[in-house]
Formats: C-alpha cells, structure tokens, sequence
C-alpha cells in the first residue's frame, strides 16, 4: 500500500512498469534491485539515462537512433553501395547489424501500414523513402519487414511504388537454422517450399 513516504518509489515502479515485457511485478522488483544497489547501479543508470533523453535523436536520413543528427551508419561511405535495407523499426536495423552481414544503408520505416489503426503511407517513412531512391544512387531496396500480415502488407505496397526504378528483394523465409518440420507451423513450412532453392 503506498503511503506518502513511499510515493514517490510507487511512481518510479509504475513508470518502470510501462516498459516492454515488464508487468507491476516485475517492475517491483528492479526498482527494489536498483535501490539496494544504489551506488553501483542505480546512480549511474539515472546519470546515464539523463545523458541518453538529452543527446538521443533519429537520424534524420535513415531513423535510426544516435547522439547526432546523422547516424554513423549514414555517414559512412563504404556503406554507400546503393543498397537500401528498409526495416520496421530500430530494433530490426540493430537486430540486422548484430549478424555483420549486410554492408549498405537503412530505412527505418517507423511501423506497418494498419488500416485499423489509421496509419497511412504518410504516417510511415514510406515518402521519405521513395525521395531517396530518386535522389540517391540505389539500385536495390531490401525489403526486411516482419512476416505479419502488416509487414507483408507494407512490403506489398512499397514494391508497387518503387518496382519499376530499382530492384525490389525481401528476406527469405523459411525454416530456421536447427528448425524442426514438425515444429513449425504451416505458414513458415509453405513460405520454405515456395522459396526453395537449388542445392
């Protein structure tokens, strides 16, 4: 029961409970954690959050998220080689870097379209996108969106609008590696069959 000498911590906990994956219970328990480790932790979290909310932004070529108005990936030329990989979110651009395989730049699509939802291609990065296919020398745009109906949806739509200027590629999909059929459910298994390749 909160009373008013514990508000305070109540209001960091339910603020703490507003992020993914973390429920009032679970955020209980970090604030405690933080608060036993007050010196080790919890301080230098708070100085570095504080530090992170003042110097964050979007790059304002790509979206991706940095301390200055272009991203490093942005900035470096060795990434311009006129590959575009277009991801729903930041999370998705870093997930891809994480694997050290793809070598060009990104887009940040900023979600899906969602009928539902009102979220229209001017809601989305889908016109700041086609404004760098005109103006940048890209000839291929990787579509590298969720396998959601959005996802698919949104994949769908940006083809049409830029097929007929650049190539237009999306992510296989299929069986993970270490998959097993019998696990798998039928929409992986058929996307797999459909994109079959030649041993």
């Amino acid at each position: 029961m909160s009373t008013s000498r514990t508000r305070e911590i109540e209001i960091l906990i339910d603020l703490v409970a507003k992020l993914p994956g973390l429920g009032p219970r679970s955020a209980r328990r970090a604030v405690l954690h933080l608060i036993r480790k007050k010196s080790s932790l919890f301080t230098p979290l708070s100085k570095q959050m504080a530090k992170v909310a003042e110097q964050a932004r979007e790059c304002l070529n790509c979206g991706n998220i940095g301390t200055a108005n272009i991203c490093e990936l942005c900035e470096d030329q060795k990434r311009n080689n006129g590959q575009i990989c277009v991801v729903e979110d930041v999370s998705d651009l870093w997930a891809m870097e994480r694997t050290s395989v793809f070598k060009g730049q990104y887009h940040v699509l900023g979600g899906t379209l969602s009928a539902l939802d009102g979220i229209g291609p001017e809601e989305l990065k889908i016109p700041k996108l086609i404004k760098r296919v005109d103006n940048e020398e890209v000839h291929e745009v990787i579509l590298a969106l969720n396998a959601t109906l959005e996802g698919q949806t949104t994949a769908h739509y940006i083809a049409e609008q830029i097929e007929n200027r650049v190539s237009v590629t999306s992510l296989a999909r299929g069986v993970p590696m270490g998959g097993e059929l019998d696990y798998l459910d039928e929409g992986t298994i058929s996307a797999a069959l459909n994109a079959r390749a030649k041993i």
